[in-house]
């Protein structure tokens, strides 16, 4: 094949999935800033009903895991896919859809859940309309992503594509059935199950969203990004391996843990809490995996911060994930259940685990995208990885001291059997470290919006150049 007919990367649909997940990243971690900020000082609200912490707190995640971390995990499996597969991206226009219609889906949730309309489902609140948009346009990126890797040009499938696919089989599966509900007007609707089942399909569908959205996805980027920014073999392939079957054998059963002490049955529950412990080693061994691929290559730490955010990523998805399985256990869940602890948890993972790696793979990617070398500051990416840092460690170090003492005080009982504390004195006794989280999340968002402009410096001054595939060995 000459050079004039070689075939070339579909990267528009990449670019375009680069800049909003970094833009859908800076306005999902405003309102997280400002819902935090209503938690220390109430009235910050403003007596509009639209900007009640009750609506704004589900637009947060929402923008944050699926418009960020959904933008993010478009833009880098469209990328890897056509890198490792040698091959362009199977229908192309498709793609193309899958970026208009999932900005849509965005678009529509930002209008819907301020106005109210929810079916009050965790990670799952949008109406039915707009759920079975997202079935839409998901079944169309998995006929994308899949059909890339049936026509790729070489026999084997990297790792990474491995996490990547199964994301994509499984956020389908939970979307759906979560999903399921009869419509009783435009907005508004019932679930498909009833009582305790709901609960138990809502939180197989919750655990399960953080499962494999936020960490299957996501171990896609880290098997691609880090061994390429470290210019370095995976550690362990076979270790890769393993990791990748325990993983999603073993977490498809945790999401039991979520509902300790409640009416679910005490089988289910500790059936949970059970394979959530188990799930401790495969998430270690791709922690290990990640971090040993430096293995020879420490001293890059040094002067690339890009490398910087992706391996301190990796060291919040070990801590999360020693930290998750702990909290599973019944007798420590008595003392965090309902307590700020399970918000610093949470968020150990989603700004230090999905933030960083989706950072460092950005980074590295969008220069590329560009023409360009590298991004248009570099000074500007150190600076955002120690307000990053800095940001999330006040954040979880703030909101873990205020879990414990909320689940100490709220337990503590008088020698007559009433309770030592009234729930206001608890709030009372937290309001110094809801101070705390919200300047904690200021500087992760300043971090996100220098992240911003050095984005749009770097795609303004660069000039995307068509990158031709290359031809198979034997050609």
């Amino acid at each position: 094949m000459n050079s004039s007919q070689q075939a070339v990367y579909s990267d528009t649909v990449v670019r375009q999935f680069s800049i909003m997940a970094v833009v859908w990243g800076v306005v999902g971690m405003l309102v997280g800033v400002f819902i935090a900020a209503q938690l220390a000082w109430p009235e910050l609200n403003f007596g509009i009903p639209w900007l009640t912490f009750g609506r704004l707190r589900p637009l947060h995640t929402n923008a944050v895991i699926f418009a960020f971390g959904g933008c993010a995990l478009f833009a880098t499996s469209y990328y890897v896919v056509q890198r490792t597969c040698h091959t362009t991206l199977f229908l192309p226009k498709l793609a193309a859809f899958t970026f208009w219609g999932w900005q849509l889906v965005i678009l529509a949730a930002a209008i819907s859940l301020p106005l109210g309309f929810t079916q009050g489902k965790e990670y799952a609140e949008l109406e039915w309309p707009i759920d079975l948009l997202i079935a839409v346009v998901w079944v169309s990126y998995a006929i994308v992503f899949f059909g890339t890797v049936g026509t790729r040009k070489v026999k084997h499938i990297y790792v990474a594509n491995w996490f990547f696919g199964a994301f994509i089989l499984t956020v389908a599966l939970l979307h759906i059935v979560n999903s399921a509900a009869i419509p009783a007007g435009w907005m508004k609707s019932y679930s498909a199950y009833a009582g305790a089942q709901d609960a138990m399909v809502q939180w197989w569908y919750g655990h399960n969203a953080v499962g494999f959205f936020l960490t299957a996805g996501f171990l896609g980027m880290m098997y691609y990004f880090i061994p390429k920014q470290a210019e370095r073999p995976v550690y362990s392939y076979r270790l890769s391996i393993v990791h990748f079957w325990a993983l999603i054998f073993t977490y498809m059963w945790a999401g039991p843990h979520h509902l300790h002490y409640t009416a679910l049955p005490d089988w289910t529950q500790s059936l949970g809490m059970v394979f959530s412990l188990v799930l401790l080693a495969p998430s270690w061994g791709g922690m290990i995996n990640g971090i040993m691929t430096l293995s020879g290559a420490w001293h890059k730490l040094r002067d690339d911060p890009i490398l910087r955010f992706l391996i301190v990523s990796l060291s919040f998805y070990g801590m999360s994930t020693f930290e998750g399985p702990m909290m599973a256990i019944k007798t420590v869940n008595a003392l965090s259940h309902y307590t700020d602890w399970t918000v610093g948890h949470v968020h150990s993972g989603a700004l230090g685990w999905v933030g960083l790696v989706s950072m460092g793979s950005l980074y590295y990617l969008i220069p590329k995208l560009f023409g360009r070398k590298q991004m248009f500051s570099v000074k500007a990416i150190e600076l955002h990885f120690w307000m990053a840092t800095i940001g999330i460690v006040l954040y979880i170090a703030s909101m873990w001291i205020a879990g414990v003492m909320e689940g100490l005080m709220w337990r503590a009982i008088n020698p007559d059997g009433t309770l030592t504390y009234t729930f206001v004195e608890g709030v009372k006794a937290a309001h110094p470290f809801y101070v705390i989280r919200t300047f904690g999340g200021l500087l992760y968002l300043g971090g996100m919006l220098m992240m911003l402009w050095n984005v749009l410096m770097t795609a303004l001054n660069g000039e995307p150049k068509a990158i031709a595939i290359p031809a198979p060995a034997h050609a």
